[in-house]
């Protein structure tokens, strides 16, 4: 049972991504988020395909899943959410030069970091830098996170908001036990913590995307009202 519920929310997440993902691309054109989803979808659909086959340790699919791991845990659900985010927070419009920058660092932070992963933080301490590195980076996108949320409760976006602050804190969460306090009830594979990780992250998914609509619905609005009262004057 309990690796039906470990399918369903990698599966879970991957539709999010795909679907979400090109969402932001063609309603919203913001590359930075779209293709950000779409990245977290691949590597849910990696995961999958290598845990279908068996979860063979030395497959190229255990390898390329933690290059996707640190690309997004590094970057990619950090540096590049929040820049996203920052379109409809401060009207930011990165260059497609910026966009493929970014991509290209949490390439790079991808195939550097995932060679970390598997070690004892405890013992080694490159791993534990890594680790804590992770987290510092989760907690300062919380932090912007929860002046996202203050904004959309603001413009009275409040469902919205307190689900954005509700699966902010869920996933950093995550982000903390992740390297250092791993589930005493867990098995070796660890599929309790990586079941409520990929329900959270497609959650997170789910959540931003309306939380992004809302804000972009409000921001809009006032551009259109000055264009209404004038045809309703002439």
């Amino acid at each position: 049972m309990k690796d039906v519920v470990f399918l369903l929310a990698d599966v879970w997440m991957i539709f999010v991504g795909y679907f979400f993902g090109w969402r932001f691309i063609r309603r919203y054109g913001n590359y930075l988020l779209g293709l950000e989803w779409m990245v977290v979808a691949t590597s849910g659909s990696n995961f999958l395909v290598w845990s279908l086959l068996g979860g063979d340790k030395s497959s190229v699919l255990y390898g390329v899943a933690y290059f996707f791991d640190a690309f997004s845990r590094s970057v990619g659900i950090t540096l590049i959410l929040v820049m996203g985010l920052m379109k409809v927070t401060r009207g930011y419009k990165p260059s497609v030069a910026v966009d493929v920058g970014v991509f290209a660092l949490a390439a790079v932070a991808g195939l550097f970091l995932r060679h970390f992963h598997g070690e004892d933080p405890y013992t080694d301490k490159a791993a534990f830098a890594v680790a804590a590195f992770y987290v510092v980076v989760n907690l300062v996108s919380a932090v912007f996170l929860a002046s996202f949320a203050k904004r959309l409760w603001d413009v009275g976006a409040r469902w919205p908001a307190v689900w954005t602050g509700l699966v902010t804190v869920t996933a950093t969460t995550i982000a903390v036990v992740y390297d250092f306090f791993p589930f005493p009830f867990d098995d070796a594979n660890r599929t309790f913590f990586y079941t409520a990780a990929l329900a959270t992250w497609g959650t997170q998914g789910f959540v931003y995307f309306f939380a992004y609509r809302a804000l972009d619905n409000h921001n809009a609005a006032p551009s259109a009202k000055p264009t209404q009262e004038a045809g309703a004057n002439s």
